[in-house]
Formats: C-alpha cells, structure tokens, sequence
C-alpha cells in the first residue's frame, strides 16, 4: 500500500466523473512526456474555459505526483468501476 492511499476520497471523485478522469489521465500522460507546460499555457490562454477551470487546471498541473497516483489508481480499479 503506498502513500497515495490518503488521497483515495480524491481519486474516487475522479473517477466517478468522466469528464475528470479524461483530464487527468491526459495531462498525466503529457507529464511523463514532459509537454504538460504547454498544454497547461493553451488552457490559461484560452476563452473556452472559466476562471475557475483554468486555476484548477493549473493547480493540477503543478501536482505530478497525484496526476500520476490517480492514473495508477484508475488503472489499478478499472475493472471495478
């Protein structure tokens, strides 16, 4: 059991909603592959999104680790859900 065991509440609400979890397993995805910045740049840039969706886009960004664990969680429990 690893330490992203506490933020389990987190990754349940993402997966829960599909429109969540395609977001994050996205930019998890572009993390890894180190183009994360200008997805994250496109997003602040553009008028399709709201101030509110904008900063939780950046605040998600900011936080590799748990773009990672929650992908790793939704893989791990795909069958159950």
């Amino acid at each position: 059991m690893g330490p992203w065991l506490v933020d389990i509440e987190s990754f349940e609400q993402v997966s829960q909603d599909e429109t969540s979890r395609r977001l994050v397993l996205r930019m998890a995805q572009l993390s890894r592959e180190g183009r994360l910045a200008p997805f994250v740049s496109q997003v602040a840039d553009s008028p399709e999104f709201d101030e509110e969706t904008r900063e939780a886009i950046t605040e998600l960004a900011c936080d590799e680790a748990f773009l990672l664990a929650v992908e790793d969680y939704l893989a791990r429990t795909r069958v159950a859900h």
